[in-house]
């Protein structure tokens, strides 16, 4: 079960990557995926992830960080988005994705799921909408980072995951406030509206 309580961009890398990528879209719905220099979030780039937008191979992804590859114990490259994602939370997820990518708008909530030690695990989701050769719904960009301490990567899995709470970031695009903590630290370093339950 995810929490109830759950405070919005929570984690330094949601926030770098929401900031980054509000300022490389300017007055634009969304900024290209030519303007996403990835030296300039190196920091974050483990907890990033680009998804190729395509409802019928279940939203690929392009690139996935080495923090959200080590939180599923494998490369996740060219796998569905999707099938992170237990029964009950998948069209809801489909359904976030053509959110995000025909209106333009950022989505942040939380995400939970079962380690194989057994110990449950909250994680925070980002979603952004990136064009790309003319679409504006080809790409969507995000974070899939643990909430607190990563003192599990590299020791144990996380199994799928079920949608908790979301938040959309609508026209103004205005981000919440952070929440005060620590960045999560985690074994491996480097690498590249409210709605409760996951109904949507």
């Amino acid at each position: 079960m995810c929490s109830e309580t759950w405070a919005p961009m929570r984690h330094s890398s949601t926030r770098e990557l929401f900031d980054y990528w509000n300022s490389r879209r300017g007055l634009r719905a969304a900024p290209d995926r030519a303007d996403i220099e990835p030296g300039a979030i190196r920091k974050i780039l483990a907890d990033t992830f680009i998804l190729s937008v395509d409802e019928t191979a279940g939203h690929r992804f392009r690139i996935a960080g080495t923090r959200v590859c080590a939180a599923f114990g494998r490369e996740l490259k060219n796998e569905s988005f999707l099938d992170l994602w237990d029964a009950d939370s998948r069209q809801s997820v489909r359904n976030l994705i053509a959110v995000v990518t025909g209106e333009a708008t950022a989505v942040v909530g939380s995400a939970c799921g079962m380690s194989t030690a057994g110990t449950n695990h909250e994680v925070e989701l980002l979603m952004l909408p990136l064009s790309h050769r003319g679409r504006t719904n080809a790409r969507v960009l995000g974070v899939l980072a643990p909430r607190d301490a990563a003192y599990w990567l590299g020791a144990c899995t996380l199994g799928p995951l079920s949608l908790g709470t979301l938040r959309y970031l609508g026209p103004g695009l205005e981000a919440p406030p952070i929440a005060p903590t620590a960045r999560p630290e985690g074994r491996i370093r480097h690498g590249f509206i409210v709605i409760d339950g996951g109904q949507t």
